[in-house]
């Protein structure tokens, strides 16, 4: 997925962001970030798709619950690319599965609590 510069310099700030009942815990789910998209990179490079497609289905969940929607939908369509490839047996799926990764690596990258 290319991302325009523009794209790439604004953070994605969590709906949450103000509220001081849940600031730390989406503070935490954004430090815990980079080191779940690691691990879905190295889930798709191993051809691990069951596994990624079960973090992808908790990174939809979680990353809603805690005010980052796009996130959830990125990951939703993850989930869905994974799924439809796993019921095909295609691979031709597998470079829509990659795209939806690039997507939700990119929004990934963005996120912010601030």
């Amino acid at each position: 997925m290319a991302e325009t510069s523009s794209s790439v310099r604004e953070p994605i700030i969590s709906e949450l962001a103000n509220d001081p009942e849940v600031g730390q815990i989406v503070a935490e789910f954004v430090d815990e970030i980079p080191g779940k998209m690691q691990l879905m990179m190295d889930l798709w490079r191993s051809q691990k798709f069951d596994e990624l497609r079960r973090m992808a289905h908790q990174l939809k969940g979680s990353s809603g619950g805690y005010g980052f929607p796009q996130v959830g939908k990125a990951a939703g369509m993850l989930e869905l690319a994974l799924s439809q490839s796993a019921a095909s047996g295609s691979e031709g799926s597998l470079e829509q599965i990659r795209g939806s990764m690039d997507e939700l690596i990119g929004l990934c990258r963005r996120i912010s609590c601030r």
